[in-house]
């Protein structure tokens, strides 16, 4: 065979059978550093699987809601067992001949006192509460409300919902073509409220978030987070772009002779996430995690963007930053001098509102200025993971100080769990829920410091304290970097003691170390094989953190890792005499070094009659039959170039 034959057969070998696993590269901090198996606690496995799911947890009751297809069924949060199953079937079965008889839960709320339930019911959408009976034991069925306006006649098209104050607002299409999609406040003890059709071209609800002001209940304000068609219909332009706008909860719609029952303070400005400076933007907002405090002001919103070129980003906004686009920014269109009270303010009594004010909301709803994140020149962070859903945990480190850790879920099925560390990213891990589908709703449980995963066939929950996967000295644990976990004398634990989250700082491990902390996993002597001159040989080692630099000492040489995916290999072409002796594999992560592996590589001779002495092709560790051929196309290739 030609030698370029050689090397076309080996480079398709080894890209087909390396870059197509999803395995990090080593040494880059954009990726996890650690890959560990699902770290599932609890689960619950559907009957049948499910198409569609969602989620509404009652963290003071210990209770998730589920709502599938023709179901809603209580959990018990404490171990995912069932509490109490509801069928909630489609309501006129004998009408269904011509339309499917399905009825998808898209709607479950705390509402009022029980729980508000909608669903599909075969292209007629209903609604029902689950009302508690007595002693809180179990719940009744009522039915309740049509549904038009809250969930969608098709589950697949886009819906929100939000309880405020008893008062439930939805956005929910009201066709099955899916048009007439719009913001309104649907049932309560308030006037229902709509949209003004203009405001809005093709939208799509991520979600609403009601900010509360303890200080000022009657300035509270309803924030919504959309996609909308962009206006700019230039070749350059991307087709989509991302808005947050915002209601009084007091807005009651206009008076009877202008604008009743239409929103008076119905505001919109742009979401900026991207790189301002080079006008390179991730426009299309996927998922929305709001992080409320105590003081309205320091809620931060937590966005998931996706682009045009098949990046994701995650932007953090201030609630406080938002507000003041909306009460300083010029109106879009609008050159005339602005009317008091400025249009977008709440007011005791919004059907009393000047029509002067209220014409500014109709016709120039839009701020010119936009909304940057906090970190104004750049996203938080940027990725090639294709990122779908996120909620943020607050988490009180071990320094004391309070840190965000966002988790992220991918469209493989996999969770990342990442540090917010100052104004950078640092991705902890990443965990494999289900390798077969996608994840449909997801939920926090802060409380038990558990993350609720739901698939198509069961709901997962992640273990946020898992800490004994970084078990294996003091220095595994503050490498980590896990605000959940921190190093004691019983081990990673989840405690609150030591370990800086900001900086992975050794200091603690040496004052561990000075206390007699317990002893590490002891270093192997190293494994001996004997290898005849000329063969090709290799050894392996494994990888456990993709952030840390790998090398092969031998003697006084410093030889690279060969990454095959989740191991570091030497190759070694044919046996020579300067092959032999001792191998020695070690990580350097920060200032840590840590020995992984040691070989010792000694010469089997021939014996009298030219046969090796019990060789074996390779004995070191074995690894998957596609890494040896691309290590036996390597060597190939490697005599080859040489």
């Amino acid at each position: 065979m030609k030698p370029c034959v050689h090397i076309y057969l080996c480079f398709a070998v080894y890209f087909d059978l390396v870059f197509s696993k999803d395995a990090p590269a080593l040494g880059s901090e954009n990726s996890p550093r650690l890959l560990i198996p699902g770290i599932i606690s609890d689960q619950y496995k559907y009957e049948v699987n499910q198409t569609h799911s969602v989620f509404s947890y009652r963290e003071e009751e210990q209770e998730l809601f589920v709502g599938g297809t023709d179901f809603v069924v209580k959990l018990n949060a404490n171990n995912y067992s069932v509490i109490e199953k509801f069928p909630i079937r489609t309501t006129e079965h004998h009408k269904c001949s011509d339309r499917p008889c399905k009825n998808v839960i898209t709607v479950i709320e705390k509402f009022q006192d029980g729980m508000f339930v909608c669903g599909t019911n075969g292209h007629k959408p209903k609604c029902w509460k689950l009302l508690p009976s007595v002693k809180n034991q179990t719940y009744k069925i009522e039915e309740s409300y049509e549904g038009a306006g809250i969930s969608p006649l098709v589950y697949t098209h886009n819906c929100l919902s939000l309880t405020v104050d008893g008062d439930l607002y939805a956005a929910a299409p009201l066709d099955i073509e899916g048009n007439s999609l719009q913001f309104r406040r649907k049932a309560g003890k308030r006037t229902n409220v709509w949209m003004y059709d203009r405001w809005l071209s093709e939208p799509t609800f991520i979600s609403a978030s009601w900010v509360k002001r303890s200080e000022d209940p009657d300035n509270e304000k309803i924030y919504i987070f959309f996609r909308e068609k962009n206006s700019d219909h230039s070749p350059d332009a991307d087709p989509w772009i991302s808005r947050v706008a915002r209601v009084c909860k007091t807005d009651e719609g206009g008076s009877k002779r202008f604008f009743q029952n239409m929103w008076t303070t119905f505001l919109k400005a742009r979401l900026v996430c991207g790189f301002p400076d080079e006008s390179l933007f991730f426009n299309r907002l996927q998922d929305i995690y709001v992080v409320h405090a105590d003081d309205w002001h320091q809620t931060r919103v937590y966005a998931l963007f996706t682009s045009s070129w098949n990046s994701t980003a995650v932007c953090i906004y201030s609630i406080e930053m938002i507000d003041k686009i909306f009460e300083n920014s010029a109106f879009k269109g609008y050159a005339n001098e602005i009317p008091t009270p400025r249009p977008g303010t709440c007011v005791p009594n919004s059907k009393s509102l000047p029509r002067a004010t209220v014409n500014v909301v109709k016709d120039h709803p839009e701020m010119v200025d936009w909304v940057h994140s906090l970190h104004s020149k750049a996203p938080f962070y940027v990725s090639n993971y294709n990122y779908t859903k996120i909620v943020v945990d607050r988490v009180q480190g071990a320094d004391q100080q309070v840190y965000n850790v966002l988790l992220l879920a991918t469209d493989t099925g996999k969770i990342h769990k990442v540090l917010e560390a100052g104004s950078e990213p640092f991705i902890i891990l990443e965990t494999q829920i289900s390798k077969i589908s996608s994840i449909q709703a997801m939920t926090l449980d802060s409380q038990k410091k558990k993350l609720v995963v739901g698939f198509s066939d069961k709901i997962s929950t992640v273990d946020l304290q898992k800490c004994k996967v970084y078990n294996a000295s003091c220095a595994d644990c503050v490498l980590a970097r896990d605000p959940y976990c921190a190093w004691t004398t019983s081990g990673c634990t989840p405690s609150n003691l030591w370990n800086n989250c900001e900086q992975a700082e050794m200091s603690s491990c040496r004052f561990f170390q000075s206390h007699g902390e317990r002893p590490g996993p002891k270093e192997s002597s190293g494994t001996v094989h004997s290898v005849p001159e000329g063969v090709p040989f290799y050894l392996s080692c494994p990888i456990e953190s993709y952030h840390a630099k790998y090398t092969w000492k031998h003697g006084s040489h410093d030889r690279p890792c060969l990454q095959m995916l989740s191991n570091c290999l030497h190759l070694i072409p044919s046996m020579g005499p300067e092959d032999y002796g001792e191998y020695e594999c070690v990580s350097t992560e920060k200032e840590y070094n840590k020995s992984l592996k040691k070989y010792f590589l000694k010469q089997q001779y021939e014996k009298q009659d030219g046969r090796s002495a019990n060789y074996k092709p390779n004995d070191a560790p074995i690894l998957a039959p596609e890494l040896l051929w691309i290590i036996l196309c390597t060597a190939v290739l490697w005599e080859i170039l040489r």
